[in-house]
Order: structure tokens, then sequence, then C-alpha cells
């Protein structure tokens, strides 16, 4: 195991010591998600979302990125970057609902549907992506969507959730694919009534990964990013935040004026918490779990995610 030592404060900072050490003799970056753990986001060189952390690993000059997140994102950054080595500290950290759609299973439903666009979100494998017209993000996916001008119907991969709340703002058919994320599925109707009658002025903003009855309840909906943009320009000083609560980390010391309140205790993405500051030692010390994308399938992977970057 990477951390048989207790998670004191004073063990904690000799382990970022260690990281820092190690990712200056590696020449090495770190990239962070919005997800993680407190003591992994203290250590980022850069963090945010899945997308945002991968376009950003591209502009540095480092030889090895270590993706602190799970594995969908680190090979995008893969695909991204084919000339950095890309590591991913726990291999087992993976995404269920990038697990609920594989390139067959999308190309069966490329085959129902012949003529019609596809769109997939990022957080797919890179199979998937390959099969794919073009990517998006929860932040962009209706810009992405109505970008779309050679096809009326759209095949949407793999967020039932996101798609339907993409289904609110075009004109286009959206054909849906039946997937979920699991954290963002726990929220309810009825945690969020409750947390407005235990916070009533404060605004509820919701990821639209959550289900579309919560998404009805909502002040705003927004993408991560979109949160901490949101709530930085809102007057309000109270805030029910419908995301994953590694989020509130940054939310709190970017407004410190400002109150957040998680909706419920389920609100958390297990995959996300597997990485500790001993698997980033581990991972750089010996430069493990490298993640790899066949040239082939990265070839027309990168070409979905680069039709997305070219949107103004």
């Amino acid at each position: 195991m990477a951390d048989n030592h207790n998670n004191s404060a004073e063990y904690l900072e000799k382990q970022k010591e260690e990281i820092l050490r190690l990712k200056q003799e590696k020449n090495a970056v770190i990239l962070v998600h919005n997800y993680q753990r407190e003591e992994i986001q203290d250590i980022a060189d850069f963090r945010g979302d899945s997308l945002g952390l991968s376009r950003a690993a591209t502009g540095t000059d480092a030889d090895v990125i270590v993706f602190c997140g799970v594995y969908f994102m680190a090979e995008t950054a893969a695909v991204l970057s084919p000339d950095k080595k890309v590591l991913l500290p726990v291999k087992e950290a993976g995404c269920p609902m990038a697990d609920m759609i594989t390139a067959r299973r999308l190309i069966r439903v490329k085959e129902k549907h012949p003529d019609t666009a596809v769109v997939c979100y990022v957080n797919t494998s890179a199979e998937v992506k390959a099969e794919c017209d073009i990517c998006c993000t929860s932040s962009n996916a209706i810009k992405v969507v109505n970008s779309i001008t050679d096809h009326d119907r759209v095949i949407f991969v793999p967020d039932r959730y996101l798609a339907r709340w993409v289904d609110e703002h075009t004109d286009k058919k959206i054909i849906y694919y039946q997937g979920f994320c699991p954290t963002h599925y726990r929220l309810t109707e009825d945690d969020v009534l409750k947390a407005k009658a235990e916070h009533p002025d404060a605004e509820f903003v919701a990821h639209p990964e959550c289900s579309f009855v919560v998404l009805k309840l909502a002040d705003h909906v927004a993408s991560t990013s979109g949160m901490f943009t949101y709530v930085k320009s809102s007057s309000s000083k109270k805030f029910i935040i419908g995301t994953e609560m590694g989020l509130l980390t940054m939310l709190r010391r970017e407004n410190p004026d400002k109150e957040f309140y998680l909706p419920s205790g389920h609100l958390i993405c297990a995959n996300m918490k597997l990485t500790t500051l001993g698997w980033v030692v581990e991972a750089l010390k010996h430069e493990q779990h490298v993640v790899t994308v066949d040239p082939v399938v990265r070839e027309k992977a990168k070409r979905a995610l680069d039709r997305m970057l070219a949107l103004p």
C-alpha cells in the first residue's frame, strides 16, 4: 500500500515536500480535478474540470503529467498530449458513467439511427470518442449540439440527464443513451426541498448530470467550472451546491465571505477519492500506471475533441 502511515498534518506535509521534489526531478506537472481530496487539491499545478485540465497540459513544457482524477480524464490528456508521459496515480480510479457506454454499444446505436450526428460527453473512453463526430463538456453541451448544421437528429452519449438538459435548449431531436452518473443520481428531489427549507435564503446551484426533477428546482444550472464563475458573480451570500462534495473545498477558499451547503451527505464519488498523496508519490517515483492510447484510436478521438475545441 502507498499509505501505511497515519494522516497526521506533519506526515501530509512531508508527502507534499516529497511530491514537490519528485515533480522537479521528473519535470512533471500535476493536474487535479475539482472533486479530489482537499490535500490533493493543495498540490495542484492546475485545478479544474476534466477537459480544462487536459487543455492546460498541452500548454506546458512538462515531460510527465500526473492526472489526479479518473481514467477517462488521463486518457483524454494522453490523446491531446501524445508527446508526454501521462500517469494515473491509482489505476483502479474509473468512472461508472463512462463505463456504461462502449464503442461496440455505440456502433449498435448508430446502426439503428443512420444519418444521425453523434455527440459524446467527454466522460467517455477514447474508443467511444473515436466513434463520435464531436465531443462536449457539461459547460458547452448545448453550444456543441446547436453547432451541428448538417443533421437535425443527434445521438447523445452517455448521460441521459445531460442529454435531457440539452434537449430543453435545442430544436434538434435528441436520441438519449441511458447512462448516468451514480453520484449525481443519488441527489433526490426530497434532498433538495429539505435543504431549501433549512436554508431558505440560499440559491440552489445544480450540475446538469443531476436528474431533471432536481434541475427544475435549481436557481442556476452549471458545470463545475461554471459554478465557480456563477458563485463569484452572484450577489447571494449562501448557496446549496448540487454536485460532488469536493467542489466545496475551493468554493469556500475562493469565496470566504459566502456560505456553502451540500443538500445530501451522499454526494461523494468514491473513485475520485481513491487518489492520496501517497499514491501520487508512488506514481512520480516509479513513473507507474502510464496511460496510453492506440495510435489509430487516438487520431480518431482527437478529431472529435478538436472539433469541440475549435468552437468559439
